[in-house]
């Protein structure tokens, strides 16, 4: 008895998004075990999963059948296959005409859209009954698609099943198109078929119990065993069969896509290489006017020939043309990731990091032996980066540049809330839920969901625990990338679908950073920063007003001042180390270098802290624990960190010098590592490092604690290079703090959003430094705070802009600063005038206190004056305004002084803004006599210590004897 062969043309994944219910590695592998030879990923309207079931397909021998299920407008369905290159281009093609008029999630295709890129692709048509709507969607398929066209006889599980498959195949017949077998599998085992009703409530936002037919009718969804097929479809031998012609015609593989980087020529006469080599010894001059070390020549000569013989020169120019515009703009940029490892990219200007200095190995970014591309992640500022991603856009082509998509997926807080409602479950008990879930694939234990007072016997609780485990990793909708751009010589829509992102004039690919790097594609991030945009504003300031001219790598070196007040944790403000958990670490690593500061970025991460390397490191730092290397390599590795792996550079190291992993298997150990990723990856490692450990001499307590720290970076581990780039800015930010507050306060309040603080406890903090802080004033602010010089003595003050007051809008500032050019205002009715702006934002300014410095009037006379004031002006009082050419007023009143609120209701009206909740208590001290104790010459006080500042007030008892604090 021969053993059928059958091929799977019809599978969903969950890359269609809330529809099926298993992964590409769950289907393969089910594939795979029952025989399945051929395995067709018919995602709806979309590829995005292709690429994780391509490489699910290597590695399980189960070849994989590009395809795409096309919903069109007027109802029809179809499957189609590309057969070679050319048709999966036009099929791409198709998807991204689609999408461009459907919008963001959606496809709008049409018949003659589809006729028109239908050569190459086979097509499937899946059916519901065979009337006469099914008949003339045959006709036109067989017109367009000629023997191309199929088909597809799928069972229902419905009354009467095998005669509505007895109709279809008798009007192929007719039609003269033949049939062909599909299961139409939504998840790969019949255990997933509650999690697929589930995902199928989210989809719609409702609940199983609402669910109805919306519900997939049967439980026969899976894949199921080429014996079984071959019984179930006995009737149709022919059509069984013609699963594996077919998915012997599409011979398309993903393999087949040559990816083919833009051609740079930004120097006409000569290649890419050549023009890398003749901007890098140029940027290298300016860098070292004073002529390049030796070592810095030798150091650019070897990366420019391994960049040479892995062709990556356009990857560079590209790299270095967008630096070159942003700096054209007057746009701070800066380079980090592996990027600082290179000098190349040093002495062209991507980075301010000196790999000289810190002694980076460029092997990280770019090597031979891994043979990837290289990745370097350029930051901007936050507020101007759209201008420079715009320019790529222009530049490259809307045809040949997009982002990468981020494939958002299910962690398990998410998966208990969303299942919980899909089941029913009250929002409260949701709520409790979720927030007992703290990493990736970590459960509720029935321990304790019963100290939480669950029910732990009731069924849906039981079954959203039970699925949200399940749902794990599963991506309910694509998002965008902040800023990786893909950029193609060819169209880019050739090799993957583009559709519009939620943002205008924005594009993404329907491919993650992943999936890129799994092809080999080459990408380019531009990324975002606050801080940059802080630290270009206080560059700016510090031209403007000090005549000082400095950017990130002019900035003064190793400056001890900057330093001392680093250890102090005085970094409320500046960038990375501003956190109270880095706060608290500053005092302990007490940095007084460059390289103690890249260290305290790096540690104070999750991956270290769960690795448990933070007290060994600060043990061996203090001199608490003596530092030993079981040999000369581990010496090499980690003796900058003391013996403690911090990155995870030092990580693939250990694991190659001590283990005796290859080049190709410590880069699969990073990728394991990489941050943000789902923790467990580092595990599968666990045999091979400890046994290759102890193969080579080490203790088997060693070689396990060593694998603790080393799986610790699963969790949030960073590489040395990001930690460096990280700690350049942090210098620089607190280098900015240290000698320039002023100017750093200002530059900070002007960036926000963004950091720990509030704009309150910015001002707070630079008054303790010595700076004076003036508030908004609406004769004196602009929108920024600016500076304003104090006397002559170089000094300034900060004055708040009109940015801070809550709810006034951009375009009412703009007209306060147009209409006061010519002469400041003399009043409220002034400004109402001169200004035309709302009643409402007079309203916003005078609760700001914006009139007190000027006008003299206090919040409470400023808003009892805004009492008579309207949005428009009387049309008479307007008439004679213009004719007197000055402001005539509506009101004519005798003056009204209200009576002052005492300081008390001040506080309550207004906590905080005039004075502290406590200076009327402060004012005098008060006296209490305590009953029995013993006489003192000061008095028995109770007294309140002096509070400079809003800060809750200490008690002291004063007694005989030194004061001491009371409960």
């Amino acid at each position: 008895m021969t053993t059928p062969r059958y091929a799977e043309l019809q599978v969903t994944s969950h890359f269609s998004f809330l529809r099926g219910a298993s992964s590409c590695v769950e289907l393969f592998a089910q594939a795979a075990a029952l025989g399945i030879e051929a395995l067709a990923v018919v995602d709806r309207n979309s590829l995005a999963g292709i690429v994780r079931a391509h490489q699910a397909a290597k590695d399980t021998g189960v070849r994989l059948v590009v395809g795409c299920r096309l919903d069109l407008v007027d109802g029809m369905s179809l499957l189609v296959y590309p057969t070679d290159r050319a048709a999966y281009s036009r099929l791409c093609r198709l998807l991204t005409l689609g999408k461009k008029r459907g919008g963001k999630a959606q496809c709008h295709l049409e018949w003659s859209d589809l006729a028109d890129y239908a050569e190459g692709l086979i097509a499937v048509l899946v059916p519901d009954r065979a009337d006469d709507n099914c008949a003339m969607q045959l006709r036109r398929l067989r017109e367009t698609f000629s023997d191309r066209a199929y088909l597809a006889l799928t069972l229902r599980r419905r009354p009467n099943d095998q005669v509505r498959l007895h109709e279809l195949a008798n009007l192929a017949v007719q039609m003269r198109v033949p049939t062909v077998v599909t299961n139409d599998a939504l998840f790969h085992e019949p255990g997933r078929r509650i999690l697929q009703d589930v995902v199928t409530a989210i989809r719609h936002n409702i609940t199983i119990d609402e669910l109805g037919f919306r519900r997939e009718r049967h439980a026969d969804r899976y894949l199921k065993p080429p014996e079984e097929m071959e019984r179930l479809f006995s009737r149709y031998p022919e059509a069984l069969a013609r699963t594996v012609e077919i998915a012997r015609q599409c011979r398309f593989s993903l393999d087949e896509l040559a990816y083919q980087y833009p051609e740079e020529k930004m120097l006409p006469g000569l290649t890419a290489q050549q023009a890398l080599e003749k901007l890098t010894w140029e940027g290298a001059e300016r860098r070292y006017p004073e002529g390049v070390p030796d070592k810095v020549v030798a150091v650019i000569k070897h990366e420019l020939r391994l960049i040479e013989i892995l062709q990556y020169a356009p990857y560079f120019l590209t790299v270095n043309a967008i630096v070159q515009f942003a700096r054209s703009r007057d746009i701070l940029c800066q380079g980090r990731g592996s990027a600082a490892n290179s000098a190349v990219c040093y002495v062209l200007g991507i980075t301010s990091i000196d790999p000289e200095r810190n002694n980076l190995l460029f092997e990280r970014f770019v090597s031979q032996e891994r043979n990837e591309p290289p990745d370097i992640d350029v930051v901007f500022e936050h507020e101007r980066r759209e201008i420079v991603m715009q320019w790529v856009y222009e530049t490259y082509g809307r045809d040949h540049s997009a982002l990468c998509s981020t494939v958002v997926r299910y962690h398990t807080k998410g998966a208990v809330r969303d299942i919980g409602k899909a089941l029913g479950l009250p929002e409260d008990v949701t709520k409790l839920l979720s927030p007992q879930v703290w990493g990736h694939g970590e459960g509720i234990d029935e321990t304790r969901a019963r100290e939480l007072n669950f029910n732990v016997a009731d069924r849906r609780l039981r079954l959203t625990l039970e699925l949200a485990q399940q749902l794990e990793g599963t991506p309910p909708h694509l998002s965008q990338h902040p800023g990786g751009f893909v950029l193609t010589n060819d169209r880019l829509d050739d090799l993957v679908p583009i559709e519009p992102a939620r943002m205008a004039d924005r594009q993404v690919i329907e491919w993650d950073k992943d999936d890129i790097d799994i092809l080999k594609f080459m990408k380019v991030d531009v990324l975002a920063l606050g801080m940059l945009t802080c630290m270009k504003r206080s560059f700016d300031l510090l031209a403007e007003h000090k005549g000082m001219t400095l950017d990130l790598a002019t900035i003064p070196a190793e400056d001890p001042a900057t330093y001392a007040m680093i250890r102090k944790a005085d970094t409320i403000g500046v960038f990375q180390i501003e956190s109270r958990a880095q706060m608290s670490m500053l005092p302990r690593i007490k940095p007084r270098t460059f390289y103690d500061l890249v260290v305290e970025v790096a540690i104070v991460r999750p991956g270290p802290i769960q690795g448990d390397m933070v007290h060994p490191y600060l043990r061996r730092r203090e001199g608490k624990e003596p530092v030993e290397f079981p040999t000369p390599e581990l010496e090499r590795v980690l003796g900058k960190t003391l013996g403690v792996p911090l990155f995870q550079e030092q990580a693939m190291q250990v694991a190659m010098v001590c283990a005796g992993f290859s080049a190709g298997e410590a880069d699969q150990l990073r990728r394991a590592m990489a941050t943000f990723k789902h923790t467990g990856g580092v595990s599968r490692f666990r045999d091979k490092l400890i046994g290759g450990m102890i193969a080579n001499g080490y203790t088997p307590e060693f070689a396990a604690t060593t694998f603790k720290q080393l799986e610790g970076f699963g969790s949030y581990g960073f590489p040395e290079s990001h930690a460096a780039s990280f700690a350049l800015i942090a210098y620089a930010s607190s280098w900015m703090k240290c000698h320039h507050p002023e100017v750093f306060c200002c530059a900070l309040l002007n960036s926000q959003p963004m950091g720990f603080y509030l704009p309150a406890q910015i001002v707070r903090d630079a008054q303790a430094h010595g700076v004076e802080i003036r508030p908004v004033c609406i004769n004196a602010s602009r929108w920024d705070c600016t500076l304003e010089p104090i006397g002559e003595d170089g000094r300034f003050a900060v004055r708040l802009g009109l940015r801070l007051v809550k709810g006034l809008a951009n375009a009412d500032a703009a007209a306060i600063v147009a209409a006061r050019t010519d002469e400041p205002f003399a009043s409220i009715d002034d400004l109402w005038h001169r200004a035309g702006m709302p009643s409402a934002a007079l309203v916003q300014l005078a609760e700001a206190d914006a009139f007190r410095s000027s006008l003299g009037l206090a919040r409470r006379e400023a808003l009892w004056a805004l009492k008579g004031l309207r949005d428009e002006p009387l049309p008479l009082f307007a008439a004679a305004s213009a004719r007197e050419q000055k402001t005539v007023s509506e009101i004519h009143e005798p003056a009204l002084s209200l009576r002052p609120m005492t300081a008390g209701r001040e506080v309550v009206e207004d906590y905080g803004m005039s004075v502290s909740p406590c200076a009327t208590i402060r004012s005098r001290s008060c006296a209490v006599t305590l009953p029995g104790a013993p006489s003192s010459p000061a008095g028995k006080r109770c007294r309140r210590a002096t509070d400079a500042g809003w800060r809750r007030p200490a008690l002291f008892l004063s007694v005989s004897g030194p004061a001491r604090p009371r409960a």
